[in-house]
C-alpha cells in the first residue's frame, strides 16, 4: 500500500464526513411529531409497556431502560465491580470476576441476547459479552442480578458474541482477534496467515437451570470475526456470521484490511457439527485455562472453577460444516428475517444491502456452485446464494432488524439514518435521520420469530447539541421512533449509560410479573445468615472475626463489638431480616478500603473489613430505609495487637460510665 493511495482514502473518507456534517442541523432540533409527548408519557404510578437491556460499552454493565419513557430504572454490574451494592466487593460475589488472569474488575459490553423459546423471547435470562477478557455473563431476569460468568478459551476480543439459537439451546461466540493457539503461541507477528486462527465458541445452556457450559468449538482461518445471527425456521440448525480482515493483516488494519471488494458471511451447519462430535471426530484439548463462576442457588454464594479442556472440530478440515459467501467488504451486521429465509449482510464501506436466501445457499452447496475455497473452506459464488441487492439505501450500513410486517430497518452510520425497506421487494419504503452516528437500533422482538414491533430505537455514539454540555464528553444517546404507520416518527430523544451498543426489548408482561420482590428468611441457606436477632454473635476463628449481625429498621444487632485486634480480618455477615418488598438495608463501616454492600430483604451479605487504627469506628446502613434510618448504626471498637480486651457485643444494652481512668 503506498502513501498515496493512503492519502486518497483519508481525503475520501473526509470528503464523506464533510458532506453528511454539512446537511446535519446547525442547533438542537425539536421533535416535530405532532402528539410525540403523549405517546411516550407513562402516567404517575402507571407501568412502561417495555423493558429495554442495553449493553453498557466500555463501563461491562446492562442498563434497564423502559419504554416508551425512557426512564433508567436500574444498572446491571456483569464485569465490573460496581460499589453501589457491593457487587465484585462482597465476599459473595467477588469470585464472580476471576479469570483465568486473575481477578479482572472492568471489561467493554457490547451486545446482549434474550433466551428465546421456539424463537420467541420467554423473559428468563440475558446474556451480555465480554470483549477484552473473553466471556459470556448471565443474568437472571427475575432477580435483575448477575449469576453465572462463562470465561471463553482460544478467544481474544469476545466482541462476535452473544448470539443465540431459537430454543436457547446454544450461546455462541466469534473471536474478533485471531490469535496463535496450541502449545506454540510465541511466534512472530508476520507468521499471521500461517499460525493464527479463529474460534466460535458454542456453549450449551440447560433448558431448565440456565447453567452454561463451552461445549465445542470451532476452529477457523484466521480472521476477524463480527456479529452473527442464528438461522430460524427453515434455517434452524444454522449460523451466520460476518467476517472482515479476509486480508489476514496484522498492521494498520484501517487501510490493509479493506483492500478487496468483498469480504464474507461464514455459514454455519452446527447441527453438522454435533454429529461429528458423536461420531467422535472432535479433538480434546487440554492445554487451556478458563474460568467458570456461578451464584450457588441455596447459599447465594459464588464459586469459581478452573477448567482446562475444551473439544475442537477444525472447519478447514471437516469442508460441510461451513461455507462462506462473498458480501461486501468490512461487514459488521449479518442479520436473519423472522421466517429465516433471508440474511442481511451489511458492509461499512457498503452504499448497498445484499440479502441472501437460506434456500439458495442450500441449492448452492447441493449443486455445488462455489468459486474456489478459502484456506479450504468452499465459497459459494454471490449470485447463486443472492436473493437480491437494496439499491442506493444510504451509506454505511450495520444493522438491521425486522417488524412483524415484512419490514427491515437498517442503521446507518456514515449518512447518520434508520432507512426502513420491505425484505421481499428490497424497495426502500421510508427513511429518517438520527443525531448523530447511528450505531446499533433495536425493535422490540426484532432478532425473535415474532417481533412486537411498534418501535425502533436508535442508539447513537455522538450527541453534540442535543444535551446540556458536561465538559468535553457528552451522554450518549437513544432515541425512539415510532413504526406503527407507514413513516417512521422521531417521539424521544434519552441519555444513556455509559456506550450503548445493541440492546433488546422485550413486553414488561413476559418479565415484571415473575419479578423477585424478596427472599424468603427461612429460605436464606447463607453459612454465616442470623434470621433473627437472638441467632446474631461474634465469633473470633485466629485473627478473622466474624460479625452475624442483623439489619431491620431501624438498627442494627449487634451495634457494639468490643474485642477486635489491630491486624484482624473482620466479616460482618449481615442479614436483612425484613419481608417486605423494596426494603434493602445498606452497610458501611469507616475506613473500609473497598466497597459498602446492599443486602436485599431476607439476604445475607458480607463485608471484608481490615482496621489499619487502633480506635473506635462507626458503621451504619447506607439505604434510606426509614424516618429513623440517620440513628441506624453503630460502634466497634479496636484495640491494639497484644491487647487482652474479650469480645463482647450488645444491642440496646447500656453500662455505667467507668470512674476515673
Amino acid at each position: 500500500m503506498t502513501i498515496n493511495r493512503i492519502l486518497s482514502i483519508g481525503i475520501l473518507l473526509s470528503s464523506i464526513a464533510i458532506l453528511f456534517t454539512g446537511c446535519k442541523p446547525k442547533g438542537p432540533q425539536s421533535v416535530t411529531t405532532s402528539g410525540a409527548a403523549e405517546k411516550v408519557y407513562v402516567a404517575p404510578g402507571q407501568y412502561d409497556e417495555f423493558y429495554n437491556i442495553v449493553s453498557g460499552g466500555f463501563n461491562g454493565q446492562m442498563s434497564i431502560y423502559g419504554l416508551p419513557s425512557g426512564r433508567l430504572f436500574r444498572i446491571i454490574p456483569v464485569f465490573s465491580v460496581f460499589p453501589e451494592n457491593g457487587y465484585g466487593f462482597s465476599e459473595e460475589s467477588k469470585a464472580m470476576l476471576n479469570t483465568s488472569h486473575g481477578f479482572v474488575p472492568w471489561d467493554d459490553l457490547h451486545h446482549i441476547a434474550l433466551s428465546q423459546t421456539n424463537g420467541e423471547h420467554d423473559g428468563r435470562w440475558a446474556f451480555g459479552n465480554a470483549n477484552n477478557t473473553p466471556r459470556v455473563g448471565r443474568v437472571d431476569m427475575k432477580t435483575f442480578r448477575t449469576v453465572e460468568i462463562l470465561e471463553l478459551p482460544n478467544s481474544a476480543g469476545n466482541h462476535s458474541s452473544p448470539f443465540i439459537t431459537e430454543n436457547s439451546e446454544y450461546i455462541i461466540a466469534g473471536t474478533r482477534f485471531s490469535v496463535p493457539m496450541g502449545e506454540n503461541r510465541d511466534v512472530p507477528i508476520s507468521s499471521y496467515k500461517k499460525n493464527f486462527k479463529g474460534t466460535l465458541s458454542f456453549i450449551s445452556v440447560n433448558p431448565q437451570s440456565g447453567k452454561m457450559n463451552l461445549s465445542f468449538q470451532l476452529v477457523t482461518p484466521g480472521v476477524n470475526f463480527d456479529l452473527s445471527r442464528a438461522g430460524k425456521g427453515p434455517s434452524h440448525g444454522w449460523f451466520f456470521f460476518s467476517c472482515y480482515n479476509t486480508e489476514q493483516a496484522y498492521t494498520l488494519l484501517e487501510v490493509n484490511a479493506s483492500q478487496r471488494d468483498k469480504d464474507f458471511i461464514l455459514a454455519v451447519n452446527w447441527k453438522k457439527a454435533e454429529e461429528y462430535l458423536k461420531q467422535g471426530k472432535g479433538k480434546k484439548v487440554s492445554n487451556v485455562k478458563y474460568a467458570h463462576n456461578f451464584i450457588d442457588e441455596k447459599t447465594d454464594v459464588a464459586t469459581s472453577e478452573m477448567l482446562n479442556e475444551v473439544m475442537q472440530l477444525d472447519i478447514a478440515e471437516l469442508k460441510d460444516i461451513a461455507y462462506f459467501i462473498p458480501c461486501p467488504k468490512s461487514p459488521h451486521g449479518c442479520d436473519t428475517d423472522p421466517s429465516g429465509e433471508y440474511i442481511v449482510a451489511s458492509g461499512k464501506l457498503a452504499a448497498t444491502i445484499p440479502v441472501f436466501s437460506f434456500a439458495k445457499i442450500q441449492k448452492a452447496i447441493t449443486d455445488k456452485a462455489y468459486d474456489g475455497d478459502f484456506n479450504g473452506i468452499p465459497i459459494i459464488k454471490y449470485e447463486a446464494a443472492l436473493h437480491g441487492e437494496v439499491q442506493k439505501p444510504g451509506l454505511g450500513p450495520l444493522h438491521t432488524e425486522f417488524d412483524a410486517s415484512g419490514n427491515a430497518y437498517t442503521s446507518f452510520f456514515v449518512s447518520s439514518e434508520i432507512v426502513k425497506w420491505d425484505v421481499k421487494s428490497l424497495k426502500v419504503l421510508d427513511r429518517v435521520h438520527t443525531y448523530y452516528s447511528i450505531g446499533h437500533l433495536c425493535v422490540p422482538g426484532g432478532p425473535t420469530k415474532k417481533p412486537h414491533g411498534k418501535y425502533v430505537i436508535a442508539y447513537n455514539k455522538i450527541t453534540k447539541d442535543r444535551y446540556l454540555p458536561t465538559g468535553p464528553e457528552l451522554a450518549q444517546s437513544a432515541q425512539l421512533y415510532s413504526i406503527d404507520g407507514d413513516k417512521m416518527q422521531l417521539l424521544l430523544d434519552f441519555p444513556t449509560v455509559g456506550e450503548p451498543h445493541y440492546a433488546e426489548a422485550i413486553p414488561a408482561s413476559l418479565i415484571a410479573p415473575n419479578s423477585t420482590k424478596f427472599y424468603k428468611i427461612e429460605d436464606n441457606k447463607h453459612p454465616y445468615a442470623a434470621k433473627g436477632e437472638k441467632q446474631t454473635k461474634v465469633e473470633r476463628k485466629g485473627n478473622q472475626v466474624h460479625v452475624y449481625m442483623t439489619a431491620i429498621r431501624s438498627h442494627l444487632t449487634p451495634d457494639n463489638i468490643e474485642g477486635i485486634k489491630l491486624g484482624d480480618e473482620v466479616y460482618f455477615h449481615v442479614t436483612n431480616l425484613e419481608q417486605d418488598w423494596d426494603v434493602p438495608h445498606g452497610f458501611a463501616v469507616k475506613g473500609a478500603a473497598n466497597a459498602e454492600i446492599l443486602i436485599m430483604p431476607g439476604e445475607t451479605q458480607t463485608l471484608k473489613w481490615k482496621p489499619d487504627d487502633v480506635g473506635v469506628f462507626p458503621f451504619y446502613c447506607t439505604d434510606f430505609c426509614s424516618a429513623l434510618h440517620q440513628e441506624m448504626q453503630g460502634y466497634i471498637r479496636v484495640s491494639g495487637t497484644g491487647s487482652n480486651v474479650p469480645i463482647t457485643f450488645s444491642t440496646g444494652k447500656i453500662e455505667e460510665e467507668p470512674k476515673g481512668k
